[in-house]
């Protein structure tokens, strides 16, 4: 696969303006030195990427005609009038794009078009916050190197009393993705005071067998709060590798929620650095496995600044012979005093033979500090079984309604009404093959 990328990479490598190309040769160079990933790495000690690696992918081939928006409807969590950036098979349509229903002071236009228009805002904030020098973070630099395509969200302070629109990235596979890899980015800039909610959602329209490497950045200023959505419903034979990369200001707050259905082999990584007092992370998921599918979550949350908190539940649903993991790691600096952080890990396991691997660390440098971390993996709760059928209720719909239960409470985190309706319907008909009206038009999750 290497060869493949090098070979790529002549191709993308003078595109844009002198210092993008230059970032380009820089995270190629750390490419090459480390390659890609082994589980003797620490961070990939329980996700082998080999798959990915023996595969032959080639960049992916442009959309197959026919696509309209009215193939989308099954697809669009929340309203359809949100403000909306398609992309297929890694291009930015315009076509099936809603862009222009914006709040005050908020710009979002593809990457390649703010490469244009956007430059100096580009060049200051590209490429700066997610790493491509770490061993474990090949899979960053090879985005970087040949990333064609993205999004950029630019949002000023907060219109008095507005409330901005949530904008949804949809990346979509079709037909002929097969084969195929692609390297979105996305850039949000966060000026202080500023508000945004962003929905980054990856599914596949007929396609198939494909890679998507996917990074996003997001900087926030002093004040400013981002709600922060990756839905990963790739298709069951994809892989998916995602990363973000935060900075926040000083009394920012970054809201994070990861819901993975989807994919073959999929990792999420969010990582994020608190480096302003009195700031605060919020970092939620659900991932529900079936089959052979492997999904790993990694998590950073970094103290750097003090009088901050942390936030972290996940939690996971397994069938199958699948296989979950989840990596936390809190990291308090000395100079971070004052810093609350909480963390848990909860796994239901359907299946005998599928199996989670659970991780949450804390690395504590400063003396004044309140801290948790904890994991609990287990089957369905036998007294809630019991009870539920002595009251009549069948005992593989028990089953179904107490696995639905143990995924909606972490649902009930999500403060985005429309979309907490639509992934809720999602799991809903998901465990139950009850579809709900709420959910995202009828669309069953992969």
């Amino acid at each position: 696969m290497t060869a493949a990328f090098v070979e790529h990479f002549a191709l993308v490598a003078e595109e844009g303006p002198a210092w993008l190309a230059s970032i380009r040769r820089r995270a190629l160079e750390r490419f090459r030195e480390h390659g890609l990933p082994t589980p003797k790495n620490e961070d990939w000690h329980y996700t082998n990427p080999r798959p990915i690696a023996e595969a032959a992918f080639q960049p992916m081939r442009p959309a197959a005609s026919g696509i309209v928006p009215e193939d989308l409807t099954g697809f669009l969590v929340g309203h359809p009038e949100w403000p909306r950036l398609v992309f297929v098979n890694g291009r930015y349509l315009p076509a099936l794009s809603t862009p222009g229903l914006l709040g005050a002071g908020m710009r979002v236009m593809s990457l390649s078009t703010a490469l244009r228009e956007e430059p100096t805002l580009v060049e200051r904030h590209f490429a700066r916050l997610a790493d491509v020098d770490h061993p474990s973070q090949a899979f960053t630099a090879l985005n970087t190197a040949l990333m064609n395509d993205g999004a950029l969200l630019h949002v000023g302070p907060e219109q008095e009393g507005e409330v901005a629109p949530p904008v949804h990235l949809l990346f979509i596979a079709d037909r002929a993705a097969g084969g195929g890899v692609c390297h979105p980015r996305v850039l949000m800039v966060l000026e202080p005071q500023a508000r945004a909610t962003v929905i980054e959602q990856f599914l596949a329209i007929g396609g198939d067998g494909y890679f998507t490497n996917a990074v996003s950045e997001a900087w926030l200023g002093d004040g400013a709060t981002l709600h922060h959505y990756r839905l990963q419903r790739e298709a069951p034979g994809a892989f998916h590798v995602g990363t973000a990369a935060v900075r926040q200001g000083r009394d920012s707050h970054y809201v994070s929620f990861s819901f993975a259905t989807g994919a073959r082999l999929s990792r999420t990584n969010i990582y994020t650095t608190l480096a302003g007092a009195g700031c605060g992370a919020t970092l939620n998921g659900l991932y529900m496995l079936d089959g052979a599918q492997h999904c790993d979550h990694q998590t950073r949350i970094e103290h750097v600044e003090p009088n901050c908190y942390s936030r972290e539940v996940y939690k996971g649903i397994l069938d199958g012979t699948s296989h979950g993991v989840f990596n936390g790691k809190v990291y308090v600096h000395p100079e971070a005093q004052k810093t609350d952080g909480k963390q848990t890990n909860n796994t239901l396991l359907l299946s005998e033979r599928a199996q989670i691997d659970t991780k949450p660390q804390l690395e504590i440098f400063a003396d004044d500090v309140k801290c948790t971390h904890g994991a609990t993996v287990g089957r369905i709760d036998e007294l809630a079984l019991f009870y539920m059928k002595s009251r009549g209720v069948p005992d593989r719909e028990a089953r179904r309604l107490l696995t639905y239960a143990f995924a909606a409470e972490v649902l009930e985190t999500i403060p985005l009404e429309p979309l907490k309706d639509a992934l809720e319907g999602l799991t809903l008909e998901r465990f139950t093959g009850i579809s709900s009206v709420s959910g995202a038009n009828g669309q069953s999750a992969p």
